[in-house]
């Protein structure tokens, strides 16, 4: 019996048995890096909990902008805000925790040689091609029907689309690092705008705007879910039936159908998710003293590829001055490699565990055309932007960069217009 047709309380065993298997052997293979590098353990580790927690709670940066603009469901939009909102509160915690002993945010403290507050290396100019860069972005990941993370995660959970998205993502990605070098030398780029925001309005300061500014988001965000009511437009999410609560027996046994399916079945809601992504951001963050980013693999993993068929040889691009060791190195050996296979692999482990794992490959020739030139926009896109959903966004916003709060909405209007793009042109997300 297929996954898909499997009532609620009926799972595939076979799948269960690949799923734990699976997890075990990330275990050993995480012992295996860890022998060699700890990083390489931790990322591969943090990143299978993040692919985890994505597939299982369905939590993704472009669905907030998908759903709410298609059906009027506000859920996953204010589930976004109050994921920028918790992360916020223990980001600046730990960078005034760093300030009060000294430690300056990165673009000074590597002049002046002080510490360096963790995750302050985010704090990236806010420039035009911040702009340009979120609106391509912003178009790309809704003809390819993911952002970033998200990708990764369709990759993982068998979506043929996410793998076909992830190949141009990341040759989208090199491509942008090839033309780095004119763009840093462009009107685009000379005239910016670099804030650390507690420079401006201190800690408190900005942790109240901040707050104020998601609370903003969240309130337009409900006032058109309630439009859409009025109206008779609104779709809300439905749960199918076997990711829904079983019912529960007379007499609790630990052991029973009924735990299993609450601990690897049925579905987290979205703040459940936000919890979970919120506390292995904080663990980038204190573990290495630098933020999440995704898309600087990607444009790695290019280069290993394009490479190994002699196609192109990176070593004289500047965008890679001071990463060809990392190049040399390999795909095995590189921390943020790791992060964003385990993604990809936890996001494979958890719909095994659950008993429902289906390859979904139903899409046109036409669609696949739109995929690729999704992932190349959002490649492309996130290297101008120095980020992309999580990079610039995400950490931009919870390091309280400016850079952040500009890409923010272009990278709204690039949805936007994308998901008008994606009706238009009938392309199957």
């Amino acid at each position: 019996m297929k996954p898909d047709k499997l009532r609620s309380n009926e799972i595939n065993k076979t799948q269960v048995f690949i799923g734990f298997a699976l997890v075990v052997a990330m275990g050993v293979f995480a012992a295996f890096q860890y022998t060699k590098d700890y990083r390489l353990a931790l990322h591969l580790i943090i990143g299978l909990t993040i692919g985890y927690v994505m597939q299982r709670s369905r939590f993704g940066f472009a669905g907030a902008i998908r759903k709410l603009y298609l059906t009027g469901d506000s859920s996953l939009t204010k589930a976004l805000m109050f994921l920028f909102s918790i992360t916020l509160l223990a980001t600046a915690a730990i960078h005034y925790g760093a300030f009060v002993k000294g430690a300056d945010v990165y673009y000074r403290a590597v002049k002046s040689g002080a510490a360096v507050i963790p995750g302050s290396d985010y704090v990236e100019p806010a420039n035009l091609a911040t702009i340009i860069g979120g609106i391509l972005f912003g178009i790309g990941m809704m003809l390819g029907g993911g952002c970033a993370s998200g990708t990764l995660t369709d990759a993982g959970e068998g979506e043929g689309r996410g793998l076909i998205v992830l190949f141009f993502f990341s040759t989208g990605a090199l491509w942008g690092a090839h033309d780095m070098p004119w763009w840093t030398q462009s009107i685009f780029f000379k005239i910016h705008k670099r804030l650390y925001l507690p420079d401006a309005f201190g800690y408190m300061g900005t942790i109240v705007l901040s707050l104020l500014g998601y609370l903003l988001i969240y309130v337009i965000a409900k006032k058109y879910e309630d439009k859409r009511r009025r109206e008779n437009t609104l779709k809300l999410e439905k749960y199918a039936d076997w990711e829904k609560e079983l019912p529960q027996p007379k007499e609790y046994k630990f052991f029973s159908k009924e735990t299993y399916h609450k601990f690897f079945v049925k579905r987290w809601s979205y703040y459940t998710g936000a919890v979970f992504i919120m506390i292995m951001f904080v663990t980038i963050l204190v573990t290495t003293g630098t933020s999440w980013g995704v898309t600087a693999v990607f444009a790695h993993w290019a280069a290993w590829f394009y490479q190994a068929l002699g196609i192109v040889d990176v070593s004289d691009w500047g965008w890679f001055s001071g990463r060809m060791d990392a190049i040399r190195g390999g795909f095995f050996n590189h921390p943020g490699s790791m992060r964003n296979m385990g993604i990809i692999i936890g996001a494979l482990i958890a719909p095994l565990l659950a008993g429902h794992f289906s390859f979904k490959k139903d899409f046109r020739l036409k669609d696949v055309f739109f995929y690729a030139i999704g992932g190349l926009l959002m490649g492309y896109g996130a290297r101008i932007a120095l980020g992309c959903n999580v990079g610039a966004l995400y950490s931009g916003l919870s390091n309280m960069s400016l850079s952040g709060w500009v890409f923010m909405p272009s990278l709204i209007l690039g949805g936007i217009l994308g998901v008008k793009l994606t009706k238009k042109l009938n392309i199957k997300i």
